[in-house]
């Protein structure tokens, strides 16, 4: 059931909650998209079934959140992650983050270290503001402050502003090592025209952990959201909280 986490001088944020087993998974969405998409009803189901805690939730402007969508950061959608973790949960999390939920669900992580007990990626897009944006694109950024183009998933264009791009390119983390040690499964499908497998493989090199795993998908689109895709996402996400 759907409801709302206040936060003084901030948006709301709905939320869907429900109490468990542990550790809570934590389904994040991808640019422009909320908590009723297939992947997280699919797996919110899966874990009812199960009896784990799970909580979903749409970043602010994005869903049945309070905010506007244009003028949110990925800084601000980190922040809104780690609020909602931090007033709804308790104990070891499960982070699942699709396209750019898989960038914030890294971001948070390191964060919040002690509570990141594992992480699943769905065609996670870390950087995309780096590799993701040709010279054109960043040069319509530069001088109209937003840049929009034709979405695959929506009827309307998909906006990118100026804030936003900054704001990803302040929190690019493939250049480097990256800080994370607990087990991460990477889901990715062959077929995606819009996060390229080869970020799998640089997020797979760039992650410290000893335990990661790149599961390539083939048929598989950005989505990810077939039948066999869901399938797969609740096996891996089975399989990863029984081995914590």
């Amino acid at each position: 059931m759907t409801d709302y986490l206040d936060r003084p001088g901030l948006p709301r944020l709905a939320v869907d909650q429900r109490d468990g087993a542990g550790p809570t998974i934590v389904f994040l969405p991808g640019y422009g998209s909320d908590m009723t998409g297939s992947k997280a009803t699919a797996l919110d189901a899966w874990a009812e079934a199960e009896g784990l805690a799970m909580l979903r939730f749409d970043y602010r402007g994005c869903g049945a959140s309070e905010g506007v969508f244009g003028a949110a950061t990925l800084d601000d959608w980190r922040d809104d992650v780690l609020d909602a973790i931090d007033a709804l949960t308790t104990g070891p999390l499960v982070l699942v983050g699709s396209s750019m939920g898989g960038w914030l669900m890294l971001l948070v992580a390191l964060e919040r270290r002690e509570r990141v007990a594992g992480l699943v990626g769905l065609a996670a897009a870390p950087d995309f503001t780096d590799w993701g944006y040709d010279d054109d694109t960043r040069a319509a950024l530069a001088e109209d402050g937003l840049f929009a183009r034709h979405s695959a998933y929506s009827d309307a264009p998909q906006i990118t502003t100026q804030a936003f791009w900054q704001s990803g390119q302040a929190n690019l983390l493939l250049g480097g090592e990256i800080a994370i040690d607990g087990p991460v499964r990477l889901l990715h499908g062959l077929d995606d025209a819009e996060v390229p497998p080869s970020i799998a493989f640089r997020l797979g090199r760039a992650l410290r952990s000893a335990d990661v795993q790149t599961i390539l998908v083939k048929g598989g689109d950005h989505r990810l959201s077939r039948p066999q895709d869901l399938g797969l996402l609740c096996a891996t996400v089975r399989a990863l909280v029984e081995a914590l």
